[in-house]
């Protein structure tokens, strides 16, 4: 009896020291996590890039001769017609020099009517035998002369009263003045710039794009613009030209685009916004906190519709990579539109496990 006792007494103390099967595996703890739901991009959006409307056709207008500024009509902003007056230079010296043509021409005229005179009588004499052949000749000589001293005083008289004509600038089309360079009083030299005109009729976006991502611009893609002040009016513009070389302070190319049939809103000088939208192949935009590499392999947590209680299990996926940044990554396949993937405290989770979630916005 004593012996069945002790080894009761053996049995009890080592059932106290065997631990329980409940305390062995005891459940990971419920952990809150943020997700996020997945959205499937099929397009991607190039730009937007703040421009200007330019002309495309516009000219610096200036003086054919050299002089000083008399009067300046017109200003920036002012509608011009073809033929109209811009500017004028002050017209003494062109004026003095008409007077003296005009007298070179008279001085001129005078002595080849008498050189002629005196070839007429000279060759009268000559039949009746008063004068000699050399005295012929050299008649014929002076009024060959005095022709072409006329013909010499006619061009100058023509060159003066052109130079006259040049003394105001008129404009060679229609157009809006878009730049004024010249003031009065100023003294100008032959060429030298007065305004800047340009024609209204033929507009176009130009926009400055940073140069490493000048060759991922689609050239034949139809570019959405719009205008600043009013988002709601648009339009659809080509490339027309690309600037060949980079500035060197702001590394950026210039580039026009051709405007397809603007409104009339889209004035020269108004600001817009110019933008893509191409298609590209689909792919998960996500934070790169969301990214596990463990085992070889890159996966993440994707969590489940949730219980009554606000719960869930989580279970990892893997994935494929399209393109990895420092804050977001790109993934090809693995997760589906519409899912909700985890993108914090991905490093303490198990499969699973559950979870209480908290969603965030992209």
């Amino acid at each position: 009896m004593r012996r069945l006792l002790v080894l009761s007494l053996v049995g009890l103390m080592l059932a106290g020291c065997k631990p329980s099967a409940e305390e062995g595996h005891e459940p990971a703890p419920i952990r809150p996590v943020l997700v996020m739901v997945a959205k499937r991009i099929e397009t991607d959006l190039f730009g937007p890039f703040a421009g200007t409307v330019e002309p495309r056709y516009q000219s610096q207008l200036g003086f054919q001769i050299g002089g000083r500024v008399a009067a300046r009509d017109v200003t920036v902003g002012d509608t011009v017609k073809k033929g109209q007056r811009l500017a004028t230079l002050d017209p003494t010296v062109t004026r003095f020099a008409l007077t003296r043509a005009e007298a070179d021409v008279a001085d001129a005229k005078a002595q080849a009517e008498n050189a002629a005179a005196t070839e007429a009588r000279s060759r009268k004499l000559m039949e009746g035998g008063n004068v000699t052949q050399a005295q012929l000749d050299s008649s014929v000589a002076s009024r060959d002369t005095t022709q072409a001293r006329l013909a010499q005083a006619m061009s100058s008289l023509q060159r003066a009263r052109d130079q006259m004509g040049y003394t105001e600038l008129h404009a060679d089309f229609d157009g809006v003045v878009t730049q004024r360079l010249a003031e009065v009083g100023q003294v100008l030299s032959a060429g030298q710039a007065v305004v800047t005109v340009a024609r209204p009729e033929v507009r176009e976006a130009v926009v400055d794009i940073p140069e490493d991502l000048v060759g991922t611009m689609p050239r034949d893609g139809r570019f959405a613009i719009s205008l600043q002040s009013a988002p709601e009016i648009t339009t659809v513009g080509t490339v027309r030209e690309v600037a060949p070389f980079a500035d060197q302070s702001t590394r950026t190319r210039r580039i026009k685009l051709a405007l397809i049939d603007p409104p009339s809103a889209f004035r020269l000088g108004a600001t817009i916004t110019v933008g893509l939208t191409r298609k590209v192949d689909p792919y998960v935009l996500l934070p790169a906190t969301a990214l596990l590499e463990a085992d070889g392999k890159t996966s993440v947590w994707i969590a489940p519709p949730v219980d009554k209680d606000g719960m869930t299990r989580v279970e990892r996926r893997d994935v494929t990579v399209a393109k990895k940044g420092a804050e977001r990554v790109s993934l090809r396949d693995g997760v589906k539109d519409g899912e909700r993937v985890v993108v914090a405290g991905i490093h303490s989770l198990k499969d699973g496990q559950t979870v209480r979630i908290e969603e965030v916005t992209p």
